[in-house]
């Protein structure tokens, strides 16, 4: 039996075992030809769940009514995503680094983009500890799973904490956020090809494709790169999501504790209050220091004091 063999045994055994711990009745892992396979039941019906094996790697599928509602539950369990017409099966690369932000949607704190490179045994180590989509996992887990993520991945993943005094002279240059987050992706990325040989990646898609591929310089410029939507449904792209989260996270933490007022997320009436709470108690250069200011957010506030 070769490592891409075992290693499918070993995923579905790690499904199986999700799915019996979630009540589907499950049956015991078979050969068949290039992949092992199991039958999941609930009390109307039955699907197959398979993970092949071969010169490509390892590809999980699932088969059945698609209809049907344990299909969809189980989309849902295995894929991570809802909306299994927003999967995109022609990406199914079996050693890849995947990349993803946080803090964009933000107007206090920083664009911080991280990237994780994933073979098929560091994509099983990182199912088992639980990576998923960040925006499904609370805060205090997500500090969790950063530091034993960035155990797993040991050397092979980077982070790029673009602090919002960077951010709003780099907007001012180049003139919108896709463009900081083409330059910064691709950075990720080469950092972590000094330490890998990958040859694919995946990102969340956020702009024209252009943006990331012209900034990437040589060592990535061989890199097929896939940029698509949901694309925290794979697991290196996920665990990136995390780790990327987690230094947000820690940025509001500390700030609201240098400040003595709490730093809320996003940009609602609640953020703008405690903007115009800021500027007033430290003026309007701390202000700046701490938010992107091209946000609409600051005209309401500036205009107001």
């Amino acid at each position: 039996m070769d490592s891409k063999e075992k290693l499918a045994l070993k995923l579905l055994e790690y499904y199986s075992k999700l799915l019996t711990e979630k009540s589907f009745s499950v049956t015991s892992p078979e050969k068949q030809n290039f992949a092992y396979g199991i039958n999941v039941s609930n009390k109307k019906h039955r699907v197959a769940l398979l993970v092949y094996f071969g010169k490509k790697g390892n590809k999980t599928v699932l088969q059945g009514n698609k209809e049907s509602e344990i299909y969809k539950k189980l989309n849902e369990i295995i894929f991570g995503e809802k909306l299994f017409a927003a999967r995109n099966d022609d990406i199914n690369p079996d050693s890849y680094i995947g990349t993803d932000e946080s803090g964009k949607g933000d107007y206090f704190g920083p664009l911080v983009i991280a990237g994780v490179f994933a073979d098929p045994e560091i994509s099983l180590k990182l199912l088992q500890l639980g990576v998923r989509d960040s925006k499904t996992i609370s805060d205090w887990q997500i500090k969790k799973l950063a530091s034993e993520i960035k155990k797993i991945a040991n050397k092979d993943f980077d982070t790029i904490s673009i602090s919002p005094d960077k951010y709003n002279k780099l907007h001012e240059k180049m003139g919108n956020v896709n463009k900081i987050l083409g330059w910064a992706h691709a950075k990720v990325l080469e950092n972590i090809l000094t330490n890998c040989d990958a040859e694919e990646a995946i990102s969340d898609k956020f702009g024209n494709e252009r943006l990331i591929l012209d900034a990437l310089q040589e060592k990535g410029k061989n890199l097929k790169l896939y940029q698509t939507s949901k694309a925290e449904r794979f697991t290196a792209v996920a665990a990136a999501s995390i780790i990327a989260r987690d230094s947000v996270i820690r940025w509001f933490e500390m700030n609201s504790s240098d400040l003595g007022i709490k730093i809320p997320k996003g940009a609602s009436g609640e953020v703008e209050r405690t903007a115009k709470k800021v500027a007033k108690k430290f003026g309007k250069n701390k202000l700046n220091s701490l938010v992107k200011v091209h946000f609409k957010t600051s005209k309401k506030v500036f205009e107001s004091i």
